[in-house]
């Protein structure tokens, strides 16, 4: 018999289940108390926690009471709890569920299936339709509409079209887009749920009222970008891209105005607003960073980026024929930084170095107005590239019967190439390369040459001379300041002195061409470092022979050591002591014989170098490491783009040049800093206009030029692509 209760404070309405566990109900709830007091506490209509309680309260290791015990308290017999035991120590307290009876709801219209036909609702698909897209009966989608599983939307007027919508701030925009369930700036669900199932080609452009949106000034350029023929050329090559909510125009336009707002890589996108970019293309968005590489492959993939830029070339030679009389031709080298890929090295002249690059080849027009590039395989010289790809482009271009000049850096000095340019109607202006004697001062007399718009006062000469065997030039000489005498070669009789000079010395506008792409369009990005086969067939300098030269010139320099040191002996040979040559030579005999030595070695060594082919096949040479070299598609089609784009802003720095103090300094500083304005976007799709009004620039002379400006570009009376909203452009009121 126990002398005092183990549970001496309980409630007056609790129950003793064993000698260590008690419980008590009060107002719907159960709570189980031991010695120390309240263990746990539950809900009567809880059944999952009243199994849990029954499973864990029986438990051996705690021995608070037995399952009889606990069964007869809760009303339930002791199998049942022997059943939560099982199910507890084998699933944990999930396995303790209540599994419902009767009806479980539907067993295939849910989920997935459930949202594509709400997709297709809200873009107002009937409901037969809706029923066969999803795989269910019509009987089926009615049901889900009268049991408000799925709800048909009113079909009202959107407001993008509704011109008394407020224009939206840019502290509501970031608000809305920050909160867009779908990501940022991710609104349009419907268009891109339809995307990803294949059922739109392409979102379509829809503007809505937007005040003072980040970057909209670059819609300036709009006019320019189309007539250059971006979008024009870019469906014409490539029709169109797969199904999705970006379509080839909308990523040839977002690449063009990436290199407009100098957004150097598709990495840069990371640092600007996609919701303020995509309003600028009429889009929620503009297209992340991972998606416009996959664009950029797919465009890559289908293999027509040569097409691409070639279209251009022909569509700009189309329009100013005149154009092509003169071609600048020069190479620009672009460096190779990365470890992933073994390149061929190639002089880089702006460094001075010679290491792992790529030379592409460009051609200039007379305007210094880029016509086309091509990407030279292992760095080829610019001779072998005249000779293979730009040459017979340029006659394609500029048609068979029709002579056309090429101006290029000394380079390309060959006089042999020349006669047999010039027999098929190509001349050349160049540099002489080589020494010559300097002419006397009186051949030279004063010429004023207008160069970049500046008079300029050269002291020339001209004669004729023999350059090869049957074969004369002209030559043109200037005289500078300091008396260095610069030649300038050319196979054009029927030009005046001033007209060679000129076009000559402008053909550094070429060099700053380059400079400026480099600085401004970053023209030295890869965008890719994927890789492709190369010409395994492809000859290079045999590396055996250099090898055998490095030999040579070691035994050779060894050789000259014991020659001087021969010499020196004969030199301090003392005569008293060997009287005669013989004398010396036995004195002598292990230099002389190290000297025979060597000499035996060099001529061994010369034999074999000999009996080496000069240049072998590249894939000899590398010893199993496949012979690859960067993927040209991507580089191609991002190159043709930011040139598309310079020639864009040359176009609308032509048009405002004029207006500006000093033309050739500020004009494109000028555009740079209008594609920088915030504007506000205010389509009326009643009048069928997009109104992109433009904020106020640094000071009133600025502000009247860009109103001219905008009112010579309104005369395009250009529509925005894909839609039939004409672009107006209004400038702030001048003072």
């Amino acid at each position: 018999m126990e002398l005092q209760h183990r549970m001496p404070l309980l409630p007056e309405e609790a129950e003793m289940v064993s000698p260590h566990l008690a419980v008590g109900s009060s107002d719907g709830g159960l709570t189980f108390f031991n010695a120390s007091g309240p263990i746990f506490t539950c809900r009567e209509d809880d059944a999952r926690a009243v199994r849990f309680a029954a499973a864990v309260l029986t438990s051996p290791d705690l021995g608070l009471a037995k399952p009889s015990e606990i069964a007869r308290v809760l009303g339930r017999h002791r199998n049942r709890v022997h059943e939560y035991r099982k199910r507890y120590r084998e699933g944990g307290a999930a396995a303790l569920d209540v599994k419902r009876r009767g009806p479980r709801g539907p067993s295939k219209f849910k989920g997935a299936r459930l949202a594509r036909a709400q997709t297709y609702l809200n873009a107002g698909t009937p409901n037969r339709t809706v029923a066969e897209r999803v795989g269910v009966s019509e009987f089926t989608i009615r049901n889900a509409l009268k049991a408000h599983r799925l709800v048909r939307p009113d079909r009202r007027r959107d407001s993008a079209q509704d011109t008394e919508t407020p224009p939206s701030t840019p502290r509501q925009r970031s608000t809305v887009d920050a909160t867009c369930a779908g990501g940022v700036a991710v609104k349009r669900d419907v268009d891109r749920a339809l995307a990803q199932v294949g059922m739109l080609a392409e979102a379509r452009p829809r503007f809505e009222p937007a005040e003072a949106v980040a970057n909209a000034g670059v819609l300036v350029a709009l006019p320019a970008l189309l007539e250059q023929g971006l979008v024009d050329v870019g469906q014409q090559v490539y029709g169109a891209m797969k199904h999705g909510y970006f379509g080839l125009a909308s990523m040839l336009l977002s690449f063009g105005v990436m290199a407009l707002l100098r957004i150097k890589s598709i990495e840069g996108l990371s640092t600007h607003s996609p919701g303020e970019f995509g309003r600028v293309l009429g889009l929620d968005r503009a297209p992340e960073m991972k998606t416009a590489r996959r664009k950029l492959a797919e465009l890559a993939g289908r293999g027509r980026a040569l097409e691409f830029s070639r279209a251009f070339s022909e569509r700009w030679a189309e329009e100013d024929p005149d154009a092509l009389g003169y071609l600048y031709i020069d190479g620009h080298v672009r460096p190779y930084h990365g470890r992933t890929c073994v390149l061929p090295k190639t002089h880089v002249p702006r460094r001075r170095l010679c290491m792992p690059a790529t030379t592409d080849y460009w051609v200039n027009d007379a305007n210094v107005e880029p016509l086309l590039f091509v990407t030279a395989p292992a760095n080829a010289g610019l001779l072998t590239m005249m000779d293979t790809e730009l040459i017979p482009e340029i006659h394609r271009l500029a048609g068979d019967d029709r002579r056309v000049t090429l101006i290029f850096d000394r380079e390309g000095w060959s006089p042999e190439r020349f006669k047999t340019w010039h027999t098929a109607g190509v001349d050349v202006i160049t540099y002489r390369k080589g020494t010559s004697r300097d002419w006397r001062r009186r051949c030279f007399h004063k010429v004023t040459v207008e160069v970049g718009g500046r008079q300029v006062v050269y002291l020339l000469g001209e004669r004729m001379v023999r350059v090869a065997r049957g074969f004369r030039m002209r030559e043109v000489r200037r005289l500078c300041d300091n008396g260095h005498q610069t030649s300038v070669m050319t196979t054009r009789r029927d030009l005046s002195l001033e007209t060679v000079a000129r076009r000559m010395f402008s053909r550094w506008q070429q060099e700053n061409f380059f400079r400026y792409m480099r600085h401004e369009f970053a023209l030295d990005h890869l965008p890719t470092t994927a890789v492709e086969p190369a010409d395994a067939e492809r000859s290079v300098p045999n590396p055996a022979v250099k090898e055998q030269k490095r030999e040579v010139s070691k035994v050779k320099a060894q050789l000259t050591k014991a020659e001087q040191r021969y010499g020196q002996q004969a030199y301090d040979n003392p005569e008293q002591q060997r009287h005669t040559v013989r004398g010396f030579k036995i004195s002598h005999a292990a230099l002389g014989q190290e000297i025979r030595r060597l000499r035996q070695t060099c001529e061994q060594l010369e034999s074999e170098i000999k009996a080496l082919p000069a240049r072998v096949p590249i894939r000899e040479v590398m010893d199993g490491v496949p012979v690859i070299r960067l993927e040209r598609e991507r580089k191609t089609i991002t190159d043709t783009v930011k040139m598309v784009a310079y020639r864009a802003e040359t176009q609308l720095a032509n048009l405002v040049g004029p207006l500006l103090p000093d033309r050739d300094d500020e004009a494109r500083k000028f555009m740079r800093q209008v594609f920088a304005l915030p504007a506000d976007l205010l389509p009326d799709y009643a009048k069928r206009q997009l109104v992109v009004r433009l904020h106020s620039m640094a000071n009133p002379r600025s502000n009247r030029a860009l109103r001219v400006l905008c009112e010579v570009l309104n005369d395009f009376n250009v529509c925005y692509p894909k839609t039939n909203l004409r672009l107006v452009l209004e400038a702030p009121e001048p003072r």
